[in-house]
């Protein structure tokens, strides 16, 4: 019997639309079994009227939090004391945690630091740090239109691998010169071709993408790009090509440097 990868989903419902779940478990699926659901915030207050018609219909455990201090979120304490429980007394391969809130970029850290995945969905507001501490991190104004059919394969571990959920259309998509002005995006991609590339320079998508997860958050569908192929076109600073069904892609400054030739 091949594992089936368990998830635990936590969700700060003071912090984001109930109207997203649906499509996050969706995306969850796709990584493996969430056999933990839970929801935290007081649920006393109107602002989670809309939470509060959705818990049923999936399962979701409401976690009752008092506001005990005002200004002070205690939502997120008992959100990141479940997690380290959860973390240590449940045989867990990976974590989903729904916030847009940066004050769990720690417990990301530690979580991923025992060797467990952290799948993060936050809307566009979401503080960078959290976003580049999840292992994957999907903004939630990205999720809910119909997907396209394509993925691209990411290592989970050394052993298995997981295909990501097929990216969602409808996103607006970032031009070539947006792409290559964000140094931090075009080094990531340069050097993870870089590390794949065969002695002519070229690079198996799938062993991209895969050194690009152990190494970095990050998702194509993120910059309005539905497969990681697409993207790597869309910049305009590789060569693509297709041999055999498989995709290999190359920095375009290996192919204007000059031949050199030996000489007897």
């Amino acid at each position: 019997m091949t594992h089936e990868h368990r998830i635990a989903l936590l969700i700060d419902a003071d912090n984001s639309p109930a109207s997203k779940i649906d499509e996050v478990l969706d995306e969850l699926a796709k990584y493996g079994v969430i056999n933990i659901r839970r929801a935290y915030g007081d649920w006393k207050s109107r602002h989670l009227n809309a939470w509060e018609e959705v818990l049923h219909e999936y399962a979701i455990q409401p976690m009752q939090q008092f506001a005990y201090t005002k200004g002070k979120n205690a939502t997120d304490s008992a959100m990141i004391i479940d997690a380290m429980d959860l973390l240590y007394t449940k045989q867990l391969d990976g974590f989903g945690i729904v916030s847009s809130d940066s004050d769990f970029t720690p417990l990301v850290m530690r979580i991923r630091a025992n060797g467990l995945k952290v799948f993060g969905f936050g809307e566009k507001k979401t503080p960078e740090p959290f976003v580049k501490a999840c292992s994957v991190f999907l903004y939630l104004e990205n999720l809910g239109e119909p997907p396209e059919t394509n993925i691209v394969e990411v290592t989970v571990n050394e052993k298995e691998s997981i295909a990501p959920p097929a990216a969602k259309a409808g996103v607006t998509k970032l031009s070539a010169k947006e792409l290559r002005s964000d140094t931090r995006l075009v080094s990531l991609l340069r050097k993870a071709v870089e590390a794949a590339a065969d002695d002519e320079g070229w690079a198996k998508l799938s062993a991209i993408g895969s050194h690009i997860s152990k190494q970095a958050s990050f998702d194509s569908r993120n910059y309005g790009y539905p497969k990681l192929k697409d993207l790597y076109q869309a910049i305009g600073l590789f060569d693509i090509q297709t041999r055999d069904k498989l995709i290999s892609v190359r920095d375009k400054r290996l192919a204007q440097r000059p031949q050199t030739t030996s000489t007897q």
